[in-house]
């Protein structure tokens, strides 16, 4: 069991949309205000990866699930889920993040890998294309 916070039904029914039909190009959860249930922060079906990028801010944790489209033996795709803790995060937020990340995976069947940033080089597209890439192999 979690010792995070619940999940909104509404991030699964998000997360259907982006995984069966392709309604979103990526997701971003946040807690709520008062810290008690993660929530959708927003929907984009853009598929600019540096629009998905600019959404994560520098300062607060967020978690994401981005539909993540690359060239392997032909054109692939691989729904990543993203945990960003900014080194600049406020410590209780990073605590409650933390804690709650699994109960949200959890809820997010068919999720080819994570990644972790803590800073902007850690979720940039010559990285993640460079992990999609070892992963498809």
């Amino acid at each position: 069991m979690s010792s995070g916070v619940p999940v909104a039904d509404i991030c699964v029914t998000a997360f259907q949309d982006l995984k069966l039909r392709k309604k979103h190009k990526y997701i971003i959860f946040t807690l709520s205000p008062d810290l008690k249930e993660i929530v959708v922060e927003k929907t984009s079906d853009g598929g600019d990866y540096d629009q998905f990028l600019a959404d994560l801010p520098p300062k607060e944790c967020r978690w994401a699930v981005y539909d993540f489209e690359f060239e392997k033996d032909g054109k692939r795709n691989k729904l990543l889920f993203y945990s960003w803790s900014p080194d600049e995060a406020k410590v209780k937020p990073k605590m409650v993040f933390a804690a709650s990340r699994d109960a949200l995976r959890r809820k997010l069947d068919g999720i080819a890998f994570e990644i972790q940033g803590t800073d902007p080089t850690e979720v940039s597209y010559e990285t993640v294309l460079g992990k999609a890439l070892s992963a498809a192999r």
